[in-house]
């Protein structure tokens, strides 16, 4: 038996309006969330059109002629733009009936080059139960024929499974949505062994062992530990315990990255599981750093030139996080900023990239600024993992809830409150 996925009805009309103006063929992302039972697509954007493109409106005659890369970096531009649960999980195609019969290679080749570019990127590890496929969407623009089948991306040998497509009016109107306030002070070390400073390249290895440690901690959830399985409205269980190690090491320098990052999930409302909430904000909370190293260094590439990489003593200031509402859902999409950018800016790349227009006073600037620092005076760096034995376990749960300052419905504190172990703490709520 096939998935099932369950469309926004507005996404229909959308799919429609893209038929009658974009010729001979439109390509372009879904995006949504997937669950054990069933899979929710709330936004489709095409594939935004390159210069020679915009001003006749036409596409390439021929579906051999699609630019695989152009719509994988489109794909990439786009994931950092979706908070925790939200993800790209298939690609359509929209073209003439005489392009149609070439049409599911196409999609085909293009789910598993989406899929490899955004899983280069990520930091966390695909859970055992993942669901592991990805839609491709085939609209006949002439008869309007809608054909929705799935492949297994682990699998690049997988053939196509027929799936259901069943729109659904106000589909993500009421979604649970998880907010927490994660306050980073993340060093890395640079070992006076190594003769390599390269700041991208050693950022990059700081955050995969910190991405470690996110996956590992634990999570409060209105100030109660809960049990994975149990529903996200009601169960609570103690956490499981394990123990904590170190490491001395000698170090020529550190990379400190310091600040506070809002960190945004959101969930369906069809029973959602513990499990399912912690997952999509531990991977919201790790893809919101790393997105915003890597916008930095695009920055500092772009505006100091592509050999400007070498570690020396300097301040970088990270992107802030801001939301924009979608309409008709209680779910908000990401951008971030640099402090010069104006609001103009932001509300071109939405345009650009999620084919959304967006208002300058509905743009929400999420946080203060955060800062990247460097240094390299010689030093000894004590790493230490967050796992916990028993003993630990129960005198950080009650130094957190000691720490706790605020309980009330919407607002959450997170934050790590001692060395050996990160504990986050969120509120569900709806809109």
């Amino acid at each position: 038996m096939g998935r099932t996925y369950f469309v926004e009805e507005a996404i229909g009309q959308y799919l429609s309006d893209l038929s009658t103006k974009l010729k001979p063929y439109v390509t372009g992302l879904l995006i949504g969330q997937c669950s054990p039972q069933r899979d929710y697509v709330i936004r489709a954007v095409r594939t935004p059109p390159k210069e020679e493109q915009k001003e006749d409106r036409i596409s390439p005659s021929k579906l051999a002629s699609i630019d695989e890369e152009w719509i994988t970096t489109h794909a990439s531009q786009v994931s950092r733009m979706l908070p925790g649960g939200l993800l790209v999980l298939g690609v359509f195609i929209i073209a003439t009936p005489e392009l149609s019969k070439d049409s599911q290679d196409a999609l085909r080749k293009l789910i598993f080059s989406v899929e490899k570019s955004l899983t280069k990127r990520r930091l966390w590890k695909p859970a055992e139960e993942e669901v592991l496929d990805r839609a491709a969407l085939q609209i006949c623009s002439a008869t309007k024929k809608v054909v929705c089948r799935t492949y297994d991306v682990q699998d690049p040998k997988s053939s196509a499974k027929p799936a259901d497509w069943k729109y659904q009016s106000a589909l993500s109107a009421s979604w649970l949505a998880l907010d927490c306030t994660v306050n980073v002070n993340i060093h890395i070390p640079l070992l006076a062994t190594s003769s390599n400073h390269d700041l991208e390249k050693n950022t990059k290895n700081g955050l995969n062992r910190w991405s470690k440690q996110i996956e590992d901690s634990v999570f409060l959830i209105n100030g109660q530990v809960k049990d994975d399985d149990t529903e996200l409205l009601e169960g609570q269980s103690q956490g499981s315990s394990h123990r904590s190690t170190a490491t001395v090491q000698v170090c020529s320098g550190s990379i400190n990255l310091k600040g506070a990052v809002k960190c945004r999930a959101y969930i369906h409302n069809n029973k959602p599981k513990v499990k399912e909430a912690v997952k999509a904000l531990k991977r919201d909370i790790i893809n919101t750093l790393s997105d915003r190293c890597e916008i930095l260094f695009e920055d500092l590439i772009i505006n100091e030139g592509p050999h400007k990489k070498n570690f020396e003593r300097e301040y970088h200031v990270l992107p802030q996080r801001l939301f924009v509402p979608v309409a008709g859902s209680s779910v908000m999409l990401s951008d971030y900023k640099f402090g010069d950018e104006a609001a103009g800016e932001i509300q071109e790349r939405f345009v650009e990239m999620l084919d959304q227009s967006v208002q300058a006073e509905d743009i929400h600037i999420a946080e203060e600024i955060s800062t990247a620092c460097c240094s390299s005076s010689l030093t000894s760096w004590l790493s230490i993992t967050n796992n916990m034995n028993d003993t630990q376990q129960k005198q950080l749960t009650k130094t957190t809830l000691l720490l706790k300052l605020q309980q009330n419905m919407g607002v959450v504190i997170a934050a790590a409150v001692a060395v050996f172990a990160s504990i986050f703490s969120f509120n569900y709520f709806s809109d």
